[in-house]
């Protein structure tokens, strides 16, 4: 049996080798054998990924610890008679989990997207004949024939090659072609094809060596179809909701014990404490979080960027790193002439004229340099013929027209510069020709090696003129020409990338750039828009490196270059261990398992399908402006989120602290479980207008991450502020005041729905209050309503269908005195805790 194992060397081990661990010829496989390796290496497609019912795709999401407490939570109101709480907690459950399901469900079809990209029928050699086959029946030592305009089907060893060039982009995100050979060469993989890449010119034999999901390509859909990982937002979540869990047992276990313990009524007391794990449940987070996130995306569509998964735009306000391709992010992704010089370095329009002729007469595959001089700039050829035409090979590297002008014979040849140095006596110096001597092709090879050196592609241009009349011109015709100059070639940066640059640094985001092209052309991108580089890590490096000793390089390098996609997604896999934020921009397939990994990927409206299928983020164009508008919405997005959470931690949690000190003091409940609930969905209702709060700018400035115990210290100090005024409150009511039951209830109703709903000025906030922060006016507007609601519930007849006492004004004044020391107390307590812990959430 063979296996993948025999040849896995296969671009290094001898094509003799090759064929025999293949056990295959240059006759290609016998057709028996070919239909017997189908069984054991599998049909030449990408593996779909199995399909999940979407019912139990559905179900999946009700795993999240959060759902689940919101559930139970839904069925102890139920239990306890309240229809329309449990109803609206579970609403709210099934909108949130419909609406994750609806946004990700679709992203299972990138495999599908992908597997079509591949030709159908390919020419292969079997028992010695040509023949045409499915490309689904192609198998490792099958011997495949190209040319110009095929999709590779497969990835393999070039066995045969005439004048062959590849375009890679789909794999390595490089424009330029790259040339294919039987031997290695100078390019790296240069003697191999993978699957997936296009011909663009001549023609090749090669001996397939892996198919299907085994081939690079096949690598790409592999890591598309694997599921999905929970990003940064979701870990924090699933971290707050354990979190929510161990408090809420343990204040809900020793209420219940210490009320049955102290008043022997085990019923009560039983109801009284799922009450209380009603009232401690955040039972609107998801729907401030789903608010927010549908007040942010509706703000980013009106700016071009497109919200595919609401979850990721809390993301993109923690993302810490931008790692995006070079060609189409920095740059406007089209080859350009950006020189025409002559042999002393200087803007020469003849050197342009001669590589425009010669471009325009070829009558072959035009390549994309070629292109490029053609739509330089428009020269008009009237009066110019074409007489012969020596096409490009491999051995010479130039290609050469022959033309007439004015009765005038002329040989133009354009190339590789070395090539052209060796057919040239001559150069030159305006109209005059002038010996080429060594000292002077030194010269010439100084300007050729600087231009390579700043990131520019070069071709050469020489002529030569001829006399005799003849009819055919031929490769020996290339000889004593006069050098003319050099045609460089660049993609250039996008226009006001440097200041986008520049604005991205100001909000403190990295950037990273990963990309196909060489070293030098990405370094010359870089220093042209100001981006400094602090590191260059190569492909090939990264081969010999181990995960550690990557990630060390990788945190401390923004330039990585000559990088395949599985090294892409290695990159963003090791980053995001440093517990580091990341978002990838890309819009090819060759960015498809880069986008997966991501916390955040980000694709663009003209990428291809499967980028724009696994992408969270659709941007309408290509533009980091755009992108950091995004950004910019996520951190608010993730700020008012914490803004609801701290303040249910800082009063909410508080309060419920303050019942195991009430079970202990009081004869009595503080307050009934119907009070309870109100209490809670009074204090909710004010909340709706978090996601409509204004964000302080200095806020939006760090990237924002989630921090567990950041969140349990400020519980852990504000919580007990919150405990001490209600315990105050209750020695004021009950032994002070000496209040019935009723009454008490009534006034501890007040003072802990004030102290809930107002400390939110506080909260929202590192500043002081209305001074150097404003709260916008819907939130000013639903926290005073539920106030005087509160009032009027505490002073009118109205609150005797929820069994409350009217009270006397001067004890309203005496629990609104409390409320607002209390303010005023989280508020100096505020300013020393974010002076001790001067991290920000």
């Amino acid at each position: 049996m063979i296996k993948f194992s025999l040849f896995k060397n296969y671009k290094t081990d001898s094509l003799e080798k090759l064929f025999k661990d293949l056990k295959s010829s240059e006759r290609g496989l016998v057709e028996e054998e070919a239909r017997g390796r189908i069984k054991i290496f599998g049909r030449n497609q990408i593996t779909k990924k199995k399909k999940v019912h979407p019912v139990m795709h559905f179900l999946k999401y009700f795993k999240d610890p959060l759902v689940m407490i919101l559930l139970i939570a839904a069925t102890i109101s139920g239990f306890v008679g309240e229809v329309k709480n449990a109803v609206i907690i579970i609403a709210i459950v099934f909108l949130s989990v419909a609406m994750k399901f609806y946004q990700e469900y679709k992203s299972g079809q990138a495999a599908e997207k992908l597997a079509k990209k591949l030709t159908i029928t390919a020419t292969v050699i079997r028992d010695g004949i040509k023949k045409e086959i499915f490309v689904k029946f192609i198998v490792p030592g099958d011997l495949v024939l190209l040319s110009a305009g095929d999709i590779v089907p497969a990835d393999g060893r070039i066995v045969q090659a005439n004048d062959f060039f590849v375009n890679q982009s789909v794999l390595t995100g490089e424009s330029f072609p790259v040339e294919k050979t039987v031997k290695a060469g100078d390019e790296e993989n240069s003697n191999i094809v993978f699957s997936g890449t296009i011909v663009v010119a001549g023609s090749a034999n090669f001996l397939v060596t892996r198919t299907g999901i085994n081939s690079e390509y096949g690598k790409i859909a592999d890591k598309i179809v694997q599921p999905e990982e929970t990003n940064a937002f979701e870990v924090g979540l699933r971290s707050f909701g354990f979190l929510i869990i161990r408090i809420t047992i343990f204040i809900v276990l020793a209420i219940f014990l210490i009320n049955a313990f102290l008043k022997h009524n085990y019923f009560e007391s039983f109801i009284f404490s799922l009450a209380v794990a009603v009232g401690l449940t955040p039972e609107l987070l998801p729907m401030i979080l789903s608010m927010n996130m549908a007040k942010g995306s509706v703000l980013m569509a009106k700016k071009g960027v497109i919200v595919k998964r609401l979850n990721a735009i809390p993301d993109f306000g923690s993302m810490d790193i931008l790692c995006a391709d070079k060609t189409g992010t920095l740059t406007e992704n089209k080859i350009t002439v950006v020189k025409y010089l002559d042999v002393f370095g200087q803007t020469s329009e003849k050197v342009l004229r001669q590589a425009y002729l010669n471009g325009f007469f070829e009558t072959g595959l035009k390549s994309l340099l070629e292109k490029a001089i053609l739509d330089f700039k428009h020269i008009k050829v009237e009066g110019v013929k074409k007489l012969d035409e020596i096409p490009y090979d491999f051995i010479r590297k130039r290609l050469s027209v022959v033309v007439e002008e004015n009765n005038q014979r002329l040989m133009i040849t354009k190339g590789a510069a070395e090539e052209i140095f060796k057919i040239c006596s001559f150069y030159h110096n305006g109209e005059e020709e002038k010996k080429l001597t060594e000292d002077f092709i030194k010269r010439l090879a100084r300007i050729n090696e600087d231009l390579g050196n700043q990131g520019f592609r070069v071709l050469a241009v020489a002529t030569k003129q001829f006399d005799d009349k003849k009819d055919v011109y031929a490769k020996n015709d290339e000889t004593n020409m006069s050098f003319s100059g050099f045609i460089a070639f660049y993609d250039p940066p996008k226009r006001g990338v440097k200041e986008i640059l520049k604005l991205i640094k100001s909000y403190n985001i990295e950037i990273k750039i990963l990309t196909g092209d060489s070293p030098l052309v990405t370094k010359k991108t870089c220093q042209d828009i100001g981006l400094e580089i602090t590191g260059i890590i190569l492909g090939e490096e990264m081969d010999k490196l181990s995960n550690q000793a990557l990630v060390a390089k990788a945190v401390e390098a923004n330039l990585f270059a000559r990088v395949t996609p599985e090294q892409k997604d290695r990159i963003i896999s090791v980053l995001r261990k440093r517990n580091l934020v990341v978002g990838y921009l890309g819009d090819g397939i060759n960015d498809a398992p880069a986008l997966k990994s991501a916390n955040v990927g980000i694709s663009v409206n003209n990428a291809v399908d499967v980028a724009k299928e696994i992408a969270d983020i659709i941007l309408l164009k290509k533009g980091l402006k755009e992108l950091m508008d995004g950004v910019i919405e996520g951190r608010k997005t993730f700020g008012n989120t914490m803004k609801y959470m701290m303040m249910g931690l800082s009063s909410n949690f508080g309060n419920m602290f303050s019942l195991i000190g009430a079970a202990l003091y009081l004869p009595f409940l503080p307050m009934l479980p119907s009070q309870i609930l109100l209490n809670n969905f009074l204090y909710d209702f004010s909340q709706f207008t978090i996601p409509l709060d204004n964000v302080d700018q200095e806020y939006l400035l760090k990237p924002k991450h989630w921090n567990i115990s950041f969140i349990r210290d400020f519980m852990y100090i504000f919580g007990p502020i919150s405990s001490v005024f209600d315990l105050l409150t209750f020695y004021l009511l009950y032994s002070v005041f000496h209040l019935t039951a009723a009454s008490f209830q009534t006034g501890w109703f007040l003072e802990s729905l004030a102290t809930q709903t107002l400390v939110i000025y506080i909260i929202r906030t590192k500043k002081i209050p209305f001074f150097n922060s404003q709260p916008s006016k819907y939130l000013i507007l639903s926290t005073t309503v539920v106030v005087l609601i509160g009032v009027i519930l505490a002073t009118t007849f109205l609150g005797k269908y929820f069994n409350f006492t009217p009270l006397p004004w001067q004890i309203i004044t005496v629990i609104f005195g409390l409320v607002a020391v209390y303010l005023l107390l989280v508020e100096l307590t505020k300013y020393v805790f974010y002076k001790k812990f001067s991290r920000v959430l």
